[in-house]
């Protein structure tokens, strides 16, 4: 793992183990804006954890922003996949409310982004205010609204992907993931992909290398702009991991997007 700062807290926003974040604060008074951060992973235990994002998270707490870098339940954990996964991102979201009522973080001023999964992830949670309250994971009160959101090399749509991502985890994902493919269970994938909740209402950002195709990033724009949404397509010539390493070009490019957007 790549070296990061220590979080100035980890606050469990759930009562299960999986249920947890850690903040990182800058230096000063504040409010400080703050920027979720989450991790991939191919949405399954195993694959990777929020230590994987901890440096990108110390990095941008660096620059003036205080980070909450979420952990979550995945396909795998108990109450993991549709739609336990979903519900964390929410909750983990909404408990920056508890947070600042302890720490000077500025919830006028909340970022999302997020790491393959993560980047499906930071997209999902920007679109949550855009969910049927009667849906299983909608219903929400008050969703804390989000300024911004970054995709760093994840999707924005799940029905298209399954022998996709099959091929780049090494096993069936979407799948498991969903509780069935998206003939049947077409009302989960349509809840669970962002790209059907367009117009989203705030600025997004996919940076697009290994995993995001350009053709999904491609028609990703092309659906938000013709609703009205501002996306900008960023590729990026790298690796996947690349991008979360701030010590690597790429991951430097990748700050220094977050930071030009998250302003």
């Amino acid at each position: 793992m790549l070296p990061s700062t220590p979080p100035t807290l980890t606050a469990h926003y759930g009562e299960e183990a999986t249920q947890i974040a850690d903040l990182r604060m800058p230096q000063g008074k504040g409010p400080f804006p703050v920027i979720m951060v989450v991790h991939g992973g191919c949405w399954t235990k195993g694959f990777a954890t929020k230590q994987n994002t901890a440096a990108l998270a110390s990095e941008l707490t660096k620059h003036g922003y205080a980070t909450w870098n979420i952990e979550y339940r995945q396909v795998g954990n108990a109450g993991g996949g549709w739609p336990g996964t979903f519900l964390d991102w929410a909750n983990a979201t909404d408990y920056l409310r508890t947070i600042a009522t302890t720490q000077p973080i500025d919830l006028k001023r909340v970022y999302v982004t997020g790491h393959s999964a993560g980047g499906h992830a930071a997209l999902w949670i920007a679109s949550r205010a855009k969910l049927p309250v009667d849906s299983e994971v909608g219903d929400f009160t008050n969703p804390l609204p989000i300024k911004a959101a970054i995709n760093i090399d994840g999707t924005g749509d799940l029905a298209p992907i399954g022998a996709f991502t099959e091929d780049y985890c090494g096993k069936p994902i979407i799948t498991p993931l969903m509780g069935g493919t998206p003939i049947e269970q077409p009302v989960r994938y349509k809840l669970a992909s962002p790209i059907n909740q367009l117009p989203l209402h705030v600025p997004q950002v996919l940076i697009q290398a290994s995993f995001l195709t350009p053709e999904w990033a491609a028609e990703y724009r092309k659906r938000a702009q013709a609703a009205g949404d501002k996306v900008e397509v960023m590729p990026i010539d790298s690796g996947h991991f690349e991008l979360i390493a701030p010590d690597t070009a790429p991951g430097k490019q990748v700050i220094h997007t977050i930071l030009k957007t998250f302003r």
